[in-house]
């Protein structure tokens, strides 16, 4: 009964601790809310069908919240469990070299747009632009460029919204936690307009 005690009172402690530095947190001059970071999280959980304490406890060892999403999509496309993909990044290797040493090809990254879009997507889109699909394999991706591409393709999946759009909003140098609530409200307001 004691150490159960003890137990739930260290869970009160992390969650605790997540939620003020949640509170702290402000980018481009937005505050990012616990019910924005918990939905960011909800979605991600839902997207990748993984338990949300499973995305809480990637976030607990010192993943940034922006880098979640891309720990499930690497797991999911080599097949490994997501603790692998964390070990290997605080190890200190790059995105990139994470999906290469799973024999992975940067072009499980890419996400068709109708026009080729500035910054910070432009460089990396003229990294596949320049090249036939059968040389993609020879990209190499920034860490940015991979988490760009990876929470561009997952909030435009998930919430089935266009590519364009989401870009739009990150060119804006909005965070992808910020992105995801405005498109999860967009997309609850359209459906409420379509009642």
């Amino acid at each position: 009964m004691h150490r159960a005690s003890i137990g739930l009172t260290v869970a009160l402690l992390v969650l605790s601790a997540l939620t003020r530095q949640a509170d702290a947190r402000v980018d481009v001059g937005v505050s990012i809310s616990d019910e924005g970071l918990s939905g960011f999280y909800l979605a991600v959980g839902e997207y990748y069908r993984v338990p949300q304490r499973e995305v809480l406890v990637i976030k607990e060892r010192r993943i940034p919240d922006e880098e979640i999403p891309v720990v499930f999509f690497l797991a999911n496309a080599a097949r490994v469990a997501p603790a692998t993909i964390i070990d290997l990044r605080l190890g200190g290797k790059s995105w990139m070299n994470i999906t290469l040493q799973f024999g992975l090809s940067p072009s499980i990254f890419y996400v068709p747009v109708r026009t080729v879009p500035g910054p910070p997507y432009g460089k990396a889109y003229g990294y596949y632009k320049k090249r036939p699909r059968r040389e993609w394999k020879t990209i190499v991706l920034a860490d940015a460029d991979v988490i760009n591409f990876v929470n561009l393709k997952f909030i435009s999946k998930h919430y089935s919204y266009a590519p364009e759009a989401v870009i739009s909003l990150r060119e804006q140098g909005k965070p992808f936690v910020i992105i995801h609530q405005e498109v999860r409200k967009a997309k609850r307001g359209h459906r409420e307009r379509a009642r």
